[in-house]
């Protein structure tokens, strides 16, 4: 099983979501489930409804899960494994003040029934894991294997003064309890792997679990941005696979695509830089293969001729948001002002009154005729009574797509 566990402590962000979809590609290679974790713990941290952001972001990106749940409903069984920890003599109560990191020592010898009396007492504490014996090898698919050194991973917090579990042995715990069996993370958290190996380790689980730490994206945009400027989530997972995996032997693919040919062990172990340029390229590459009449309900339509008319403007803009201004420029009443203002009012009233003309050279040519207009005074008016630029594609082209919506165009 494979999971993707995230803190409902901020907005998700672009790193994130790259982990996500890795875990749920690789369990849908690997036939496994994939789960999501909501790591909210640290209850002074956690932001109402950011958990239920976080879901409807996966939703957004068609990451379905087996099941999903949060680390706070475990809290029993956290405790529980700490205590048992503590009963054993592998971890031990520790009333140094604060929580610090490195550990100096001072309480590691006190003996376990200490733990009721302090209890009674009412004096603070934290339960501590004692220092591992011998060096803990973490082996990574992505980056070289490393090793933690006893004094390195130390005697480290597992349960608070508060009686909450910290992050890492949460987490060790719900993995071990969850049976993942593949671990995909950012690199950044690679050096909390020793720590969680030791848990497991002196809880006695003998499972092996495989390693993946993936580098940074630098420059990475705020994905809440990324949505609200119109990018498409297949264009965003497409480019960050392609951004993970530059052996991809085809530029431009979907998620379910991506599961034949994807390899995990074939992303480079160095920090890789977001292009917003590349993104906003293939952004416009998957509009482009979107249904017609899909893509008209962007826009507020359900007609294929106005998803084509969208598809026009992509040699200039790449996102939704873009090509609604174009599409919305169309549709809106037109500005009659300025040096065309003249000319455009007296093709509106012509259009107004003239028959439907199904071809447009000879729409074009009713208008000069009965106009008796030429050169700009004529081609710029009507580029702007019909679509409310001065620039565009050919209205050669544009006219068959919006005859039907002439007569509210042109006005």
């Amino acid at each position: 099983m494979l999971r993707f566990a995230q803190s409902p402590t901020g907005d998700m962000h672009i790193n994130d979501l790259r982990i996500a979809i890795l875990n749920y590609l690789v369990a849908q290679q690997r036939g496994e489930r994939f789960t999501v974790r909501i790591d909210d713990t640290d209850k002074a941290s956690v932001i109402e409804g950011k958990d239920t952001e976080i879901m409807q972001i996966l939703e957004k990106f068609a990451l379905k899960h087996a099941s999903v749940f949060h680390q706070s409903e475990h809290l029993h069984m956290h405790q529980t494994l700490a205590i048992k920890l503590l009963e054993e003599g592998k971890a031990f109560v520790c009333t140094c003040t604060g929580e610090q990191e490195p550990y100096s020592g001072r309480c590691e010898n006190v003996d376990k029934s200490e733990h009721s009396k302090l209890k009674e007492s009412g004096t603070p504490f934290v339960i501590r894991l004692k220092k591992p014996a011998q060096d803990i090898v973490i082996h990574d698919v992505i980056q070289d294997d490393s090793t933690a050194t006893p004094d390195e991973v130390d005697a480290f917090v597992i349960l608070r003064t508060n009686g909450t579990p910290t992050e890492v042995f949460a987490s060790a715990c719900d993995d071990m309890l969850s049976g993942i069996t593949m671990i995909i993370d950012k690199e950044e958290d690679l050096k909390y792997a020793s720590k969680v190996e030791h848990i497991k380790t002196q809880l006695g689980y003998s499972e092996e679990t495989s390693y993946a730490h993936v580098p940074m994206m630098t420059d990475s945009p705020s994905l809440k941005v990324l949505f609200e400027e119109g990018y498409l989530p297949d264009a965003i997972i497409n480019y960050l696979l392609l951004l993970t995996s530059p052996d991809a032997p085809q530029e431009i693919f979907t998620l379910p695509e991506a599961i034949a040919w994807f390899n995990l062990e074939n992303i480079s172990n160095s920090d890789v830089a977001f292009d917003i340029d590349k993104l906003r390229s293939i952004n416009a590459e998957h509009l482009r293969r979107m249904d017609d009449k899909l893509l008209s309900t962007l826009f507020g339509f359900a007609d294929a001729d106005i998803g084509k008319l969208a598809k026009l403007y992509l040699e200039e803009v790449s996102t939704i948001n873009e090509l609604k201004v174009k599409i919305e420029a169309i549709f809106t009443s037109k500005n009659f002002e300025g040096a065309w203002a003249d000319q455009m009012r007296t093709m509106e009233t012509l259009i107004q009154d003239a028959p439907m003309f199904h071809d447009y050279h000879t729409f074009e040519a009713y208008l000069l005729k009965e106009t008796g207009l030429t050169g700009q005074d004529f081609f710029k008016a009507l580029r702007l009574l019909l679509t409310g630029a001065e620039h565009g594609p050919e209205l050669s082209t544009i006219y068959p797509l919006i005859k039907p919506y002439i007569l509210e165009i042109a006005s």
